[in-house]
C-alpha cells in the first residue's frame, strides 16, 4: 500500500508540474502548421501603389537582421529562432470602442479587402534603415469594419503570447506581451498599414506572421508584429518600450533626426546590406503626407 501510494503521489506530482507548465507557457503548439490556402497565396504580391520608395533592400538582408525580442535579442539569430513558430490558423480580435467587435481569420481579411503592395521606408530607433514592399490593406479600412465609437481616441496593439514557442515570454524581464498604440487619427491616416506579406510572398516568422502593423514616419518599434488584439480605447494606453524604458521611447515615436536617442545620435542611420551612412529625413520621409497631424 506504501508503495502504491508513493507511486499515485509521483503520478499526482507529475500531474501537477504539467499543470503548472500549461498554466504558464499555455498549450503546446500542433506538431504541423496547416498550408497557406491557394486563393491566399495567388493574391501576393497585390496590386501596386504610389508609395514606391527605393532602392529596395535585398530580400535576404532583410529577412536575417531583425528585431523580435520574443525569439531572440540577437537580430542576426531571430529568423532560425522563430522558424517554428506556428502563425496558421490565426485569429485577430478587434473590440473596445467600437459599435460591432469582432474577431477575424487573417485569411478571410485578406480575402474581403484584396492585397496592395506599397514599399515603404523602415526606420528602426537603433538607427539602421531598409526599404521593403510590404503586402497588405490599410489600417483605416480594417477600424471602419468595426465602426470606431464617438469617444474613441486612441488605438491599441497587442502581440501573441506564447511562451512555449517564444523563449524569452517564459521570463519576467518585459512586460509580455508586447503592446502599442497610436492616436485614432494616426491609425485612420492612408500610410499606416496592415501587412500580411513582404517580398511578394506571406510573412515569415521573423517579420511578424502572419499579420503586423507598419507606420513608416514612426520608428519601428510602433509597428507591432504578430498582432493578436486591437482595442480602440478613450484614454492614451500604455506601450511596451514606453513602460520598460520612458526615457528612451515616447508614445509618439516618429522618426525625428533632430531629437537624439539618449545613447545615439539619431542624424543618420545605416543602410542594411551595406557600409553607407546617410541623412535621417524627418518622418522617414514622408513629412509631406503627414504634418497635418501636428500641427497644433
Amino acid at each position: 500500500m506504501r508503495r502504491a501510494g508513493a507511486v499515485l503521489g509521483g503520478a499526482a506530482a507529475v500531474g501537477a508540474t504539467a499543470w503548472l507548465g500549461w498554466r504558464r507557457f499555455g498549450p503546446a503548439p500542433p506538431a504541423r502548421m496547416p498550408p497557406v490556402p491557394p486563393d491566399i497565396l495567388a493574391a501576393y504580391p497585390g496590386s501596386p501603389t504610389e508609395f514606391a520608395a527605393s532602392p529596395q533592400t535585398d530580400r535576404t538582408v532583410a529577412a536575417t537582421y531583425n528585431n523580435f525580442f520574443e525569439f531572440s535579442e540577437d537580430k542576426e539569430g531571430i529568423a532560425d529562432a522563430a522558424r517554428g513558430f506556428v502563425h496558421r490558423p490565426w485569429t485577430l480580435e478587434v473590440s473596445g470602442e467600437v459599435r460591432r467587435p469582432r474577431r477575424f481569420d487573417v485569411d478571410e481579411l485578406v480575402r474581403r479587402f484584396g492585397l496592395e503592395q506599397r514599399v515603404y521606408r523602415h526606420r528602426c530607433v537603433e538607427a539602421w534603415a531598409m526599404v521593403v514592399p510590404w503586402s497588405g490593406f490599410s489600417l483605416a479600412s480594417l477600424l471602419r469594419l468595426v465602426e470606431p465609437l464617438s469617444h474613441a481616441r486612441f488605438v491599441r496593439f497587442e502581440s501573441f503570447h506564447a511562451p512555449r514557442q517564444a523563449p524569452n515570454q517564459r521570463g519576467y524581464r518585459f512586460p509580455w506581451p508586447y503592446h502599442e498604440g497610436l492616436r485614432l487619427d494616426e491609425a485612420m491616416h492612408p500610410l499606416s498599414f496592415i501587412a500580411t506579406g513582404i517580398y511578394g510572398e506571406p510573412l515569415p516568422a521573423q517579420h511578424g506572421a502572419p499579420i503586423r502593423l507598419v507606420v513608416p514616419w514612426k520608428y519601428g518599434f510602433k509597428s507591432a508584429k504578430s498582432i493578436a488584439r486591437i482595442e480602440l480605447t478613450r484614454a492614451q494606453p500604455r506601450t511596451f518600450w514606453n513602460t520598460v524604458a520612458p526615457a528612451e521611447y515616447d508614445f509618439l515615436g516618429n522618426v525625428n533626426p533632430h531629437v537624439p536617442h539618449p545613447r545615439w545620435s539619431q542624424a543618420s542611420e545605416r543602410v542594411l546590406g551595406s557600409d553607407t551612412l546617410q541623412q535621417t529625413l524627418l518622418m522617414n520621409g514622408y513629412v509631406e503626407e503627414v504634418a497635418a497631424l501636428y500641427r497644433s
